[in-house]
């Protein structure tokens, strides 16, 4: 489970750490301010500082920073068509191509690139890719 997730564990793992850090520094100053008023450190009033802060934090920067890579990544894996790049043209010279060299096989060799990869209209669908590396390679036109 780690090996497989370790990008992601290793995210959760800093943002726990900065996210520590931060309460306990904010603590610190907390603290250091409270004492420069001549005022003895009231837990609730830290809790709701910080607790603003945090979520000050976590808005303008995590959530925009997660919607702009996540967001993105996934319009693009489920293949958006205004977050991807255009390969309409280049499909449509693939299969010209196999048509011109395939002879009487063509249509069927199109067709089984197209189930492969679980294409429709051009475009793949968002698990084509998942499906490949548990088969393995294949070359395509080999008998199934």
């Amino acid at each position: 489970m780690f090996k497989k997730y370790a990008y992601a564990w290793i995210t959760v793992g800093f943002f726990l750490f900065s996210l520590a850090g931060h309460w306990l520094f904010g603590w610190f100053a907390f603290v250091g301010e409270q004492q420069s008023h001549g005022q003895a450190p009231d837990i609730n009033a830290y809790l709701m500082e910080m607790s603003r802060d945090t979520f000050e934090n976590w808005q303008s920067e995590f959530l925009q920073l997660l919607w702009q890579v996540v967001g993105l990544a996934y319009f693009l894996y489920i293949g958006s068509p205004s977050s991807k790049e255009n390969d309409d043209r280049t499909e449509a010279k693939l299969d010209a191509l196999i048509r011109l060299n395939g002879g009487e096989k063509a249509e069927a060799i199109i067709a089984e690139i197209d189930k492969h990869f679980m294409r429709t209209g051009g475009h793949a669908g968002p698990y084509a890719h998942e499906l490949e590396t548990q088969r393995g390679p294949k070359r395509i036109g080999d008998a199934t």
